[in-house]
C-alpha cells in the first residue's frame, strides 16, 4: 500500500476535482507523491479530452465582466445543458473570465495561454473537462475597449446560465437607453454598427440577388432599379444597427433614438451560445 494520508487523499481531489476511487488509485500508482499524481490525473484527463475532440458542443454559458476602460465577453461551450447549468462549470466560466479580464487577452489563442494560477486557461479548461466528462472549450471572446458599456446577458431558461450576451460600448449619459440598445442587439442580432461597414462585395452581391429576384417578379424596367435599392436599404436595416427600427417603438430608428439620448455607440458584440 502507498504511503499517503487522508490529507493527500482530499488535497487531491480538491485540486482537480476527480472522485475519490481514482484519486485514490492515482496516488497509489504514484506511490503517494502527490505531485505525481496530479500529473498521472492530467495526463488521464487529457486522453479522455483527446477521444471527446470531435463532439459537438452547442450548450454552454456567455458571461461578461467590466472594468474601467475594457469589457470582456466569453462563449464557453460543452455538450450538454446538465454540464451547463453544473456550479463547476459555471465556476469555470467565472476563473477564465476573470483571468482574460485581468491579463488583456483580445484573441482565443492569447486567451488560452493566459497564466491560471500554475497553469494556463487551456489547461484548466482540459482539466475540468475530465472532471466533468464533456468536451469544453473556449469557443469565443472579445475585448471591447470603450468610456462606458452596458452589459445584457439573457436567459433562455430559469435552469440555465445566459445564453446571450451583449455588450455595448458608448459614450454619453442615458444608462438606461443604453441598456435598451443592448437588449434591442439580442433581438435584432445586427451584424455591423452602420451600413459603411457592411463589405462592398457583400452589398454588390445582395444587390445582384435582388435584381434578379426582382426581375424574376416582372418588375417593370422603369422602375427596376428604384426597387433593387429599396430591397438592398431593407437588406441594411437587417444587418446595420443604426439603420434597424427600434425593438421597443419600430417607427424610430436605433440612430434616432441614440440622438434623442445624447448616445453615441462606438461599438458592440453579441454571443449566442451554439450561434
Amino acid at each position: 500500500m502507498a504511503d499517503f494520508s487522508l490529507e493527500d487523499l482530499k488535497t487531491l481531489r480538491e485540486r482537480l476535482g476527480t472522485g475519490m476511487v481514482d484519486s485514490k488509485n492515482a496516488l497509489v500508482e504514484a506511490g503517494g507523491d502527490l505531485e505525481k499524481a496530479t500529473e498521472i490525473l492530467r495526463l488521464k484527463g487529457a486522453k479522455s479530452n483527446a477521444k471527446r475532440s470531435d463532439r459537438s458542443t452547442s450548450e454552454g454559458l456567455i458571461a461578461a465582466v467590466e472594468s474601467a476602460t475594457a469589457t470582456t465577453m466569453i462563449e464557453l461551450a460543452c455538450e450538454t445543458d446538465f454540464v451547463a447549468k453544473s456550479e463547476k462549470f459555471i465556476a469555470l466560466g467565472n476563473t477564465v473570465l476573470q483571468a482574460l479580464a485581468d491579463s488583456g487577452a483580445e484573441t482565443v489563442d492569447a486567451a488560452l495561454a493566459t497564466k491560471v494560477g500554475s497553469g494556463t486557461v487551456e489547461s484548466v479548461i482540459s482539466d475540468q473537462a475530465a472532471v466533468l466528462g464533456e468536451k469544453i472549450e473556449l469557443r469565443r471572446m472579445v475585448r471591447l475597449d470603450g468610456d462606458k458599456f452596458s452589459v445584457y446577458l439573457h436567459r433562455t431558461s430559469k435552469d440555465l446560465p445566459p445564453q446571450v450576451g451583449v455588450v455595448v460600448a458608448y459614450t454619453g449619459d442615458d444608462a438606461e437607453t443604453a441598456r435598451s440598445i443592448a437588449q434591442h442587439i439580442s433581438f435584432a442580432d445586427p451584424q455591423y454598427l452602420h451600413r459603411d461597414e457592411v463589405p462592398a462585395d457583400t452589398v454588390e452581391n445582395e444587390r445582384r440577388i435582388v435584381e434578379e429576384i426582382s426581375r424574376g417578379e416582372g418588375k417593370p424596367e422603369a422602375s427596376l432599379q428604384k426597387i433593387v435599392e429599396g430591397r438592398v436599404t431593407a437588406f441594411f436595416k437587417q444587418v446595420a444597427l443604426l439603420d434597424q427600427d427600434y425593438a421597443k417603438d419600430n417607427k424610430l430608428a436605433v440612430a434616432r433614438v441614440l440622438v434623442d439620448a445624447g448616445l453615441t455607440v462606438t461599438g458592440f458584440a453579441r454571443f449566442k451560445v451554439g450561434a
